[in-house]
């Protein structure tokens, strides 16, 4: 697939900013931040389809690299 564009990790990136969010939640604070991530996730894999569509790419190809990329940028380059 041709290059991941920057917009749709940074739409990645921020679905599994909120993901994270919901460790140690319980309750209404667990239940708000689970729609606050099911949000955003749904806004990255609707960019996902959609690239994909425009590009005549391979979803499944698509967002697999999208995934791997905001995994490598989460590293810390130090360790």
């Amino acid at each position: 697939m041709a290059e991941v564009p920057y917009e749709v990790i940074m739409l990645e990136r921020s679905a599994e900013q909120e993901r994270a969010k919901l460790a140690g939640l319980t309750g209404d604070e667990y239940d708000g931040q689970w729609r606050r991530w099911r949000g955003a996730a749904e806004v990255a894999q609707a960019a996902i389809t959609a690239h994909a569509a425009a590009a005549g790419g391979n979803r499944y190809e698509l967002e697999q690299a999208v995934k791997k990329a905001v995994r490598h940028t989460d590293e810390d380059p130090e360790a």
